[in-house]
């Protein structure tokens, strides 16, 4: 199983920030966190969380009045998710359209936070843990984690294309672009590329090929740091890391 650190878990000798605790035991991300803890919403035995309050094991925490049942840090999950077109990421839609985490397994602990999204018309894979700290340290930009795609384009890249795709175009006046682009198919009017990039800003992929007036038709992850989606998991399955692959992931943000 992955590592401990002395950190893992809680004592009534040593004290972490409130924020971190509650991060780590997947209740919500740290900035969200901090925002309810200014907001007046989480409670350290009888008085309310200040920002950058420590807390022990022999404290009680509530959040939103619910009693937080926490001597220690959840045993972090991470689940892979063979995300199908159609699905959004979020946890309601007033569109009532369908969503990804009605399709997912329970956590053993804690809730399912998604690390990144994937666009309604894009599938492939998506990593979930219970673990907010660990979900942190992959989507943050610090960390330069790969994500890789397999993208369809209407019409095929020209060489100068290919390299501009590389070097950077400029999408509301930042510069972006692709660590590599390999074409690895093409038929009639449509082309397929392996792309790979160190960011996930939303719809990135699709607006730089739409920069160089390139149509992308079809987009599918199939890589997200070190983890592949497997060839046999079908669309809107989902599997567990195993053990030496969670440790793995853990090793790659440092965590």
């Amino acid at each position: 199983m992955p590592n401990s650190s002395s950190h893992d878990v809680l004592s009534d000798q040593d004290s972490e920030k409130l924020q971190k605790v509650l991060a780590r035991e997947g209740v919500a991300s740290r900035r969200t966190l901090e925002t309810w803890i200014r907001e007046g919403r989480i409670k350290v035995n009888d008085h309310i969380a200040q920002l950058g309050e420590r807390i022990t094991a022999s404290d009680a925490i509530w959040v939103d009045g619910k009693r937080m049942t926490m001597l220690g840090v959840a045993q972090p999950e991470v689940l892979i998710y063979h995300k199908p077109c159609g699905e959004i990421c979020a946890r309601s839609d007033p569109q009532g359209r369908d969503l990804v985490f009605a399709h997912l397994p329970e956590p053993k602990s804690g809730r399912w936070i998604s690390v990144g999204r994937l666009d309604i018309n894009t599938s492939g894979l998506l990593l979930l843990t219970n673990q907010g700290e660990l979900a942190h340290r992959l989507m943050h930009p610090s960390h330069e984690i790969e994500r890789e795609y397999l993208v369809r384009v209407h019409g095929q890249a020209s060489p100068l294309q290919l390299k501009q795709l590389q070097e950077g175009v400029y999408i509301d006046g930042e510069r972006v672009a692709f660590k590599s682009v390999i074409e690895t198919a093409g038929r009639q009017s449509n082309h397929w590329y392996r792309v790979i990039l160190t960011e996930g800003r939303y719809r990135e992929v699709r607006r730089i090929w739409e920069a160089l007036g390139l149509r992308v038709n079809r987009l599918m992850r199939v890589r997200y740091g070190n983890i592949e989606l497997p060839k046999s998991l079908q669309a809107g399955e989902a599997v567990w890391l195993k053990p030496h692959e969670l440790q793995s992931l853990m090793d790659l943000v440092k965590l």
